[in-house]
């Protein structure tokens, strides 16, 4: 069977490779929250957001997909369903390196707290759902500065799904995985190409040392228990304002 380059036949995964340990070559700090639609990630780190703010700490918010520099590029290609499993791929990497170049890396060098909205893990868990390698996906994104924390909110399938779909008036091509051929019907190969980056996000879990956050406890509890985790994990007063 032909492959395009950078993607894999159906068969086999291998295990996650060993991940790195943070470098902390830089003041700042890097907090991640990962996991697939629906699990309630964006709510918690928007929340724990609002917080810091509220706190006057030093932060810097940044979210998959969101550099200027190829919107436009990813947008033509998605109307015209142009995007292969390898150019889409390169698309999203292409913007993760350029926010990562302007905002990320100067700012944890500036001694920032930066909050990451999904992170290098989302393409681990999508791209390799869509038939991309692992191996090729780790050495693409190498650059990337490994994270603090990275807080994986994991809810099961069918809430998750559930949420997006009552949530939306009608998914779109690619969110719903259309372009893989899984089903005819929207709903169904969104929920089946969700389950494929469920199953790659599991495998992540101990080898990327992942934070599991439970996606169906009340949004309160939940909040309370990622404030926790930072504070223990994080010295949050190296970010607080300075006292005159």
């Amino acid at each position: 069977m032909e492959t395009t380059p950078g993607t894999t036949a159906p068969g086999p995964v291998r295990p996650p490779e060993k991940t790195r340990t943070p470098k902390r070559d830089y003041p700042g700090a890097l907090v991640v929250v990962e996991g697939i639609d629906g699990s309630g990630k964006s709510t918690q780190l928007y929340l724990l957001k609002r917080w810091l703010e509220i706190g006057g700490y030093r932060i810097h918010f940044t979210e998959w997909n969101s550099s200027p520099l190829v919107k436009s590029a990813t947008r033509r290609g998605k109307q015209r369903r142009l995007l292969t499993p390898t150019t889409f791929s390169l698309l999203h990497a292409a913007d993760f390196a350029d926010r990562c170049e302007r905002q990320i890396l100067p700012l944890l060098q500036g001694g920032y707290l930066v909050l990451a909205d999904r992170y290098i893990y989302t393409a681990f868990a999508r791209d390799v759902a869509r038939g991309c390698s692992a191996h090729w996906l780790r050495n693409l994104y190498r650059f990337a500065p490994i994270p603090d924390i990275t807080f994986y909110f994991r809810a099961p399938l069918d809430v998750a799904v559930n949420r997006i779909v009552a949530g939306r008036p009608k998914l779109k091509y690619y969110e719903a995985g259309m372009d893989l051929g899984l089903s005819l019907d929207r709903a169904e190969s969104f929920r089946i190409f969700q389950e494929r980056i469920l199953s790659y996000y599991d495998r992540m879990v101990e080898s990327d040392r992942f934070v599991l956050m439970d996606g169906t406890v009340p949004v309160n509890r939940l909040q309370k228990q990622m404030r926790e985790i930072l504070g223990d994990r994080i010295p949050l007063a190296q970010f607080a304002p300075k006292k005159p």
